[in-house]
């Protein structure tokens, strides 16, 4: 071999040495860059998933936060309305109370109240009111019942008031009473749909 071939064949043998390291490095390369752009990539993606379900939850917020102020706003729209209803239900259960008490069944309502607070206070003494616009039914309610009545000022409209002084008791049957405790509890209570 001469000194050319030589020469040339080590000039081959360089260039494909040179070239499989080039390769090899190319490669290697190639392979820290796919496995930095796959890396990239997932946190990339992470960081999206992250930011959306962020977002999702921001935007759950926001939509549950207004759906909670107009749900308020609804139910203190209802209350109102209902209160409006309430107070029309009770002026026209107030107008039936008077129509009641100008009819002949009031003076036994008082009758059977009357006898109902005697019962209750088995013997012991027992004063019974009337409100003074019932005056002209104490005189025939004293008869009927047998007990003395006594007339107070119109502080309860309708109904009779007894107190039992041995037993510290009032027993309260005026209207006013009635409609009071009635006024107070009264709801409008729909089913379940509507709660």
């Amino acid at each position: 071999m001469t000194i050319e071939e030589k020469l040339e064949h080590f000039y081959d043998s360089s260039v494909e040495e040179a070239k499989k390291r080039a390769d090899t490095e190319l490669a290697a390369h190639k392979k820290a860059l796919a496995r930095s752009l796959a890396e990239h990539q997932k946190t990339a993606r992470e960081e999206s998933q992250r930011e959306l379900r962020a977002e999702k939850e921001n935007a759950r917020r926001e939509v549950n936060k207004a759906l909670s102020a107009q749900q308020l706003d609804i139910k203190r729209s209802q209350t109102a309305r209902e209160n409006q209803w309430k107070e029309t239900l009770f002026a026209g259960v107030s107008k039936r109370l008077d129509a009641f008490m100008a009819t002949p069944a009031y003076e036994d309502y008082l009758l059977k109240k009357i006898r109902e607070a005697v019962e209750f206070a088995e013997g012991k003494d027992i004063t019974i009111s009337v409100i003074t616009s019932d005056s002209g039914l104490a005189e025939r309610l004293s008869r009927r019942s047998g007990l003395p009545l006594q007339i107070q000022p119109d502080d309860f409209p309708g109904g009779i008031r007894a107190v039992i002084p041995e037993k510290n008791i009032l027993i309260d049957n005026s209207f006013r009473e009635a409609y009071q405790t009635a006024f107070r509890t009264f709801k409008f209570d729909g089913d379940s749909d509507h709660e």
